[in-house]
């Protein structure tokens, strides 16, 4: 850009006359210009190693905005969108651009939590997404064997270990009996023609392992028709009964009223195994290796309080084996209809403990409870 400056000069005549000077002064353009610059752009991480008191989290800075970072780290509170100056608590980890990772500590028990990374530069701070996690309920003194029974023996000689919840004591695996309390057998229905006509014909009683493989059944037990929880020879050993729908919502109940941040909507994440794929408690929990759930990025099972809940999926009347690491359903002894009968159920994808009804000739799970 040229600017051509005008000088005033005195004509001879003694008339004022305008002088125009070609004067090139230097260009001037914004790309001469020093850039500005802009706030940086930060993303935060999922949370991990979630504990009672802390979790870990962390960033990723994609752009500095052109200038230097002063300062990054996490800010979180129990709102959404914590910031630096309405928080309930903040780290900082050093400066400069890329991945940096931060722990959080001094949590409060079994909350709820908003947590964001944050950058800062000369012209301010930017924040990344909101990422929501619940700290752990304590394990201690939850999660521990009935007194005076901290196993049961069922008619075949396997052992389980017991949890006492509440004033409930239950198995705290899925039952894998093939004999009744009385020592008679129960009906195996595979997946050959006759097996296949037994489980859609049975009334009397039935059960087969999880996809039909036996290899499956020290992990995730049986799959049992209701014929075989309503059979008079008994499906659980003396001193244990198949549970009723009272008992199941004595047991959810009991949770709920018991214990703050547990609520009807999340009440099942606390009774499923912490085995999960990817599960963001991390170590033992975050496995591919049975048994273990499959992944879900809302709803993780922790394992509070023992019950270790797994998905064994079930078998539908016609035969048909569905929804293995997915869902778990429990028979109660409770009939709904001439042909269907309650059942309590977990899934991946929710927090809630489901109660519903299905065909008397499904397979579902069984956990046993003690009598009183």
């Amino acid at each position: 850009m040229s600017v051509l400056p005008h000088i005033h000069r005195k004509s001879p005549s003694g008339q004022w006359l305008l002088l125009w000077a070609a004067l090139l002064l230097p260009a001037c353009s914004l790309s001469d210009k020093e850039d500005p610059g802009a706030l940086p752009v930060v993303s935060t991480l999922k949370v991990t190693a979630i504990g009672e008191n802390s979790a870990t989290a962390g960033g990723n800075i994609t752009s500095a905005g052109g200038l230097k970072i002063t300062r990054r780290g996490l800010v979180w509170a129990t709102h959404e969108n914590p910031d630096k100056e309405d928080n309930l608590g903040m780290t900082t980890e050093g400066a400069g651009s890329g991945f940096f990772q931060s722990k959080m500590t001094g949590l409060a028990l079994n909350t709820g939590y908003y947590v964001r990374a944050y950058a800062s530069n000369r012209l301010g701070t930017a924040y990344g997404n909101a990422v929501t996690f619940t700290t752990r309920l304590s394990r201690t003194p939850r999660n521990q064997p009935c007194p005076g029974t901290p196993t049961m023996t069922d008619a075949d000689g396997n052992s389980y270990p017991t949890v006492q919840i509440g004033n409930q004591c239950w198995m705290k695996e899925n039952l894998r009996t093939t004999q009744y309390r009385n020592g008679s057998s129960i009906v195996y229905a595979g997946t050959d023609s006759r097996g296949l006509n037994l489980w859609r014909t049975d009334t009397q009683g039935a059960y087969t392992w999880p996809l039909n493989d036996p290899s499956l059944k020290e992990d995730y037990g049986a799959l049992y028709n209701w014929h075989a929880v309503n059979n008079p020879g008994d499906l659980c050993p003396v001193g244990w009964r198949a549970p009723t729908d009272n008992d199941w919502q004595r047991l959810r109940d009991y949770l709920v009223d018991n214990y703050q941040g547990i609520t009807a909507q999340n009440v099942g994440n606390y009774l499923k195994s912490c085995r999960q794929e990817g599960s963001p408690l991390g170590g033992e929990c975050a496995t591919t290796t049975d048994p273990y759930w499959l992944g879900q990025g809302t709803h993780h099972g922790s394992d509070s309080f023992g019950f270790s809940a797994l998905a064994a999926g079930h078998r539908g009347f016609v035969g048909s084996y569905s929804y293995f690491r997915m869902i778990g359903k429990w028979w109660t002894q409770d009939p709904y209809t001439d042909i269907a009968a309650r059942y309590y159920g977990l899934s991946f994808n929710t927090g809630q403990l489901i109660r519903s009804s299905g065909p008397s000739r499904d397979g579902y799970s069984v956990r046993c409870i003690r009598e009183w």
